[in-house]
């Protein structure tokens, strides 16, 4: 479970990982159809069918030390908030580690995600992970394509990824270290 944020924290967050009596909460995230195809779960025909989708392929990660998204929780409210992490992949033939990030709608413009996001630049970069993190967003998605920027990131190309164009957006070890003198 080398990638997993597990025990983390940040100003207002603590990151742990997924339980399955975290299903109701996150169900929520799956109701909304713009939210379900935004991450790429719209295959699925209902909110349950998604989040039990999403269920599996989180415990396949940890299980297969291939990181996976930590749950959030707001240390004011200790609330469920939403789940932002590393997740190891597969590009165009090459290793790659994404930071992935999904706030519950009604946490949604608050700044958690950008600043769960940057915990995980961090966290991969002084842990030696990787020279490079990216985070792969679907074109529509400008919220999204907002936190990658203000996590340091830059567009860096299209790509298909699972039959999907995407947009690539990535930060270099070397342009991390330089912004934190």
């Amino acid at each position: 479970m080398k990638y997993l944020l597990t025990d983390q924290q940040t100003n207002r967050l603590l990151f742990r990982k997924l339980e399955r009596s975290d299903f109701e909460n996150w169900l929520k995230l799956f109701e909304d159809e713009q939210t379900a195809r935004m991450l790429g779960m719209d295959n699925f025909k209902t909110p349950k069918e998604r989040c039990e989708k999403w269920f599996e392929m989180t415990f396949h990660r940890y299980e297969n030390n291939l990181g996976g998204q930590n749950v959030l929780i707001s240390k004011e409210r200790n609330q469920f908030v939403g789940q932002c992490g590393l997740l190891v992949r597969e590009v165009e033939n090459e290793f790659e580690l994404e930071i992935a990030y999904s706030i519950l709608p009604e946490f949604l413009g608050k700044g958690f995600a950008i600043e769960a996001a940057r915990k995980c630049r961090d966290f991969a970069f002084e842990s030696q992970f990787h020279n490079r993190l990216i985070s792969i967003i679907i074109p529509e998605n400008d919220n999204s394509k907002n936190v990658a920027l203000k996590n340091g990131m830059t567009f860096k190309k299209k790509i298909n990824y699972y039959d999907k164009v995407m947009d690539l957006f990535e930060i270099r070890k070397s342009n991390w270290e330089a912004n934190l003198i």
